[in-house]
C-alpha cells in the first residue's frame, strides 16, 4: 500500500512540477511556447502561480513564482512521503524538497533533450520541433562549442545526457551522505 501511495504522490507532484518548471524555463530561454503547450501549462498551473505572483514578482524577466511553486510542490511531496515513515524527520523535509526539485529539473532537461532528439530523427519539420530545439539550445550550445557536429552528426546531445546523468549521480551521492531517506 505504501508503494502505491508513493507512486501516486510521485506522479501527481511530478506532473505539476514539470509544468511549473517548463513555465519557468520557457521564460529563462525567452521563447513563446506553441498555443497548445501554453494553454496546457497555464490551465494546469495558474491556480498556484497567480496567487504567488502577488507575493513574488518577476525579477529580471523571470517567472520566479513558477519556480517557487515547484519548490512548494517538492516540499509537499517530501512531507507526504515523510509521513509514511515510522519516524518523522522534519529537518529533512527541506533537504528532501531541494533534492527532489533538483532531480525534477535534471530529469526535465533529459526529457527535453530526448524529445528534441526524437524530433530531429523522425520529423524535424514537425510543428513542435522548433520549440524543443529552442528549449534545449542553452544546454547544447556550450557543448557544441567544444565538440562541433561531425558532418550531419551532432554528438552534443549524447554528451549532455552523460553530463546530466553524472549530475544525477552526484546529487544522489550528496543526498545519501545527508540521510539515506532522501533517496526514497
Amino acid at each position: 500500500v505504501l508503494g502505491i501511495l508513493n507512486l501516486i504522490i510521485n506522479t501527481v507532484t511530478g506532473l505539476l512540477a514539470t509544468v511549473l518548471l517548463l513555465r519557468f524555463w520557457v521564460q529563462v530561454v525567452r521563447i513563446r511556447p506553441p498555443l497548445q503547450v501554453s494553454q496546457f501549462t497555464f490551465q494546469l498551473s495558474d491556480w498556484l502561480v497567480k496567487p504567488l505572483r502577488r507575493l513574488i514578482p518577476g525579477v529580471g524577466g523571470y517567472d520566479w513564482a513558477s519556480l517557487i511553486a515547484a519548490l512548494l510542490v517538492a516540499l509537499l511531496a517530501t512531507f507526504l512521503k515523510q509521513l509514511m515513515w515510522p519516524v518523522l524527520l522534519p529537518h529533512l523535509v527541506l533537504f528532501g524538497a531541494l533534492y527532489t526539485l533538483l532531480q525534477w529539473m535534471i530529469y526535465g532537461w533529459i526529457g527535453l533533450l530526448f524529445i528534441s532528439v526524437i524530433f530531429s530523427w523522425v520529423n524535424p519539420s514537425a510543428p513542435l520541433a522548433p520549440f524543443f530545439v529552442q528549449l534545449t539550445n542553452p544546454i547544447l550550445r556550450p557543448i557544441r562549442r567544444v565538440i562541433p557536429p561531425f558532418g550531419s552528426v551532432d554528438l552534443s546531445p549524447i554528451v549532455a545526457f552523460l553530463v546530466l546523468q553524472i549530475m544525477l549521480f552526484a546529487l544522489a551521492e550528496v543526498a545519501s551522505t545527508i540521510h539515506p531517506w532522501l533517496l526514497r
